[in-house]
């Protein structure tokens, strides 16, 4: 069977893969959503329980949650080695009209995600209607027209998204352009537009995991934009496992500003060298994963989910880093040596990556969608489409790009890297690179949605 012909009927499987994967999964969410109470929610009772009981899909973070009755909050606390479950006291709480509605809003104890809704009750031993309460009493009134529980603020969560979508970037850019010099083009560690890419991609990660820290501080303490940075917001969010992610992943940052400094200095000798290597490969796991602990982990398999989703990133930041560096790097300067090694090395190593990607992704898939009506009825789910779509045409490019180097990659080194020559697949991977960044822009904004809206 021709490689053409193998590469088709890998993708396709690859695809099938995912798609029962994501037809027979059981249902799961990356923020804490209400999975069920006690009493049920749209119970008929004959009167205001004494408390009712929340379980959500992960643990939460007590402090930070609330449940309020109408506009007043009633106290909430949450039973000893039940991480994922609420407790609210409805003491001294009445319906109004015969209908108790509780608005809850919940925190994920890991990665600080907020999520908000609702569950209301019919009393029936209620009057019609219920006068306000004596000033003696400390009943509250349930009634349906209460404010629901105020959310993150729309700028500090556009803020967090475009942090999330800079890291990204920068993390795919500093980590894949770094493979792609020491696996497939050491000599153009001596480049100096690729020096300058990748210094680039270097701040832009730091600054943007330090933007991601105040954002995330005042999404987590709904506060304003001008909150970024508020002291107590800070605290509390170091306080938490969200915090210590983004501090380590600030520190792994200034490390691989060393690792960056050692390609600075030593060029080729340095991409060549197996220490240097290492150091890399050590910094980029520590990047990958601390990326992954600050976004959807998977709770209910913990390991699976590490290992596929620090898979899924090390294939997306070696395609996309590696791709930024042949064509910003290589096929400008259309050296004929250079375009006979380092595309077809390229070549071999963005196959590998799309492979990652697609079974990784299928693994993440199945946790975090669950159906195919959340797939196709849910926000989450449009964005994860979308996403899909943009892969499925990162595909068919990548099989043209292939189909190039396979036939005139030879042709046009003898050539000499005739601009004619080289401009179809210039254009190819040009493309390919603009998909790259949509498929990363759809990444940022699904870290940040609920898989339960």
């Amino acid at each position: 069977m021709k490689r053409a012909a193998r590469l088709r009927v890998l993708v396709c499987c690859a695809l099938i893969w995912l798609l029962g994967s994501v037809i027979s999964a059981p249902a799961a969410w990356a923020h804490a959503e209400l999975v069920s109470s006690d009493p049920a929610d749209g119970a008929r009772l004959s009167a205001v329980p004494a408390q009712v009981t929340m379980t959500f899909s992960e643990g939460i973070a007590i402090r930070d949650c609330a449940v309020t009755a109408g506009a007043h909050a009633v106290p909430i606390h949450q039973p000893s080695g039940q991480p994922d479950v609420l407790v609210a006291d409805l003491s001294g709480v009445r319906p109004a009209g015969g209908r108790l509605v509780l608005d809850w809003r919940s925190v994920s104890s890991d990665d600080g995600h907020i999520a908000t809704g609702s569950v209301s009750f019919q009393i029936l031993a209620a009057a019609p209607a219920t006068s306000a309460a004596p000033a003696t009493s400390p009943a509250l009134s349930g009634e349906t027209g209460g404010a629901p529980l105020a959310g993150p603020d729309p700028a500090v969560h556009r803020t967090l998204i475009t942090a999330q979508f800079t890291g990204f970037l920068a993390a795919a850019l500093f980590i894949g352009g770094l493979a792609f010099l020491a696996l497939a083009w050491p000599q153009g560690a001596g480049v100096l537009r690729v020096r300058r890419l990748l210094t680039l991609s270097w701040i832009l990660g730091l600054v943007a995991t330090v933007i991601q820290l105040g954002a995330q501080a005042a999404y987590a303490a709904l506060l304003p934009l001008s909150g970024m940075f508020n002291g107590p917001a800070l605290e509390n969010l170091l306080s938490t496992p969200l915090g210590s992610v983004l501090i380590a992943r600030s520190l792994l940052w200034l490390l691989a500003g060393v690792v960056l400094v050692g390609l600075l200095q030593q060029q080729e000798r340095a991409a060549r060298s197996t220490g240097w290597r290492v150091g890399l490969a050590a910094i980029s796991f520590g990047l990958l994963r601390t990326t992954g602990m600050a976004a959807h982990d998977d709770a209910v398999h913990p390991l699976a989910g590490a290992i596929a989703d620090t898979v899924h990133l090390a294939g997306v930041s070696l395609w996309i880093g590696g791709l930024l560096i042949l064509l910003l790097g290589v096929l400008p300067r259309r050296s004929p040596g250079e375009l006979s090694v380092a595309v077809a090395r390229y070549s071999n190593l963005a196959l590998a990556s799309m492979l990652a990607i697609v079974g990784a992704g299928a693994v993440l898939a199945w946790q975090l969608v669950g159906s195919v009506h959340a797939l196709v009825h849910t926000s989450y789910g449009h964005t994860l489409l979308l996403k899909l779509a943009f892969v499925v045409l990162v595909l068919l490019l990548a099989q043209h790009s292939k189909a190039w180097v396979r036939h005139r990659l030879d042709i046009a080194v003898l050539l000499n890297g005739d601009s004619a020559t080289v401009r179809p697949f210039v254009y190819s991977v040009a493309a390919e690179a603009g998909l790259a960044l949509a498929i990363l822009a759809a990444a940022s904004v699904l870290v940040a949605s609920s898989p339960g809206r």
